[in-house]
């Protein structure tokens, strides 16, 4: 097995089940610029319009990681949503090819924890094939040395991560976690409804 690691030391797992859970806190905004109808969650919102919007044009991320969808019921293109302001759909989208001005549901990452992420990706589906450890940031996978631009199959030892379809963290996004699966993604097409490719060009830690 490969690792790819630019620290010398694994940071200590935060257990987050010992009263040290981060609060979660979002707004989400009917219009671009926060302008508009608004509200405020602590918790996920599986359809924004039984809340009375008609769609999210702007999001403040107060505390913790979120990650918001396309379609209601969790559904489509994911969107990671760090701690910050995201004035209009082009601060979260990614640049995606796939045009789509649409978010209706979204939820926290629980398990989020930027200093204790570990994954393994594998070259072919059912954890087959060449294998790499990350436990870092990496914004061009073919530059660390990976055997080309797909995964086939990948394991969430502990926090999570967001993989993007191209380098510099562009393109549809994946958001993996240890909860989910019990952190085994065994094929891409497992990632998400909108999984359209087995390609992953980037990835990198969500931060809390």
């Amino acid at each position: 097995m490969y690792r790819f690691t630019r620290s010398a030391m694994m940071q200590p797992m935060i257990n987050y089940g010992m009263g040290m859970a981060p609060f979660f806190k979002v707004t989400v905004f009917e219009q671009e610029h926060f302008q508009g109808k608004c509200q405020e969650f602590t918790s996920e919102c599986c359809n924004i319009q039984e809340c009375g919007f008609d769609n999210i044009r702007s999001i403040r991320v107060e505390s913790g990681a979120w990650v918001g969808y396309e379609h209601h019921d969790f559904q489509g293109q994911q969107f990671i949503l760090e701690r910050g302001e995201y004035p209009h759909w082009d601060a979260y989208s990614g640049n995606l090819s796939y045009h789509v001005e649409r978010l209706m549901s979204f939820r926290p990452v629980y398990c989020a924890s930027h200093q204790s992420s570990r994954m393994t990706i594998f070259e072919k589906e059912n954890f087959l094939g060449r294998n790499v450890e990350l436990c870092d940031d990496y914004p061009s996978l073919q530059a660390m040395g990976w055997c080309g631009p797909e995964v086939g199959s990948m394991h969430v030892q502990c926090g999570a991560f967001v993989c993007y379809e191209f380098p510099g963290y562009r393109g549809r996004q994946y958001i993996m976690e240890c909860e989910r699966h019990s952190g085994d993604f065994q094929h891409w097409r497992n990632w998400g409804s909108h999984s359209q490719t087995p390609q992953i060009q980037s990835i990198r830690r969500i931060q809390h």
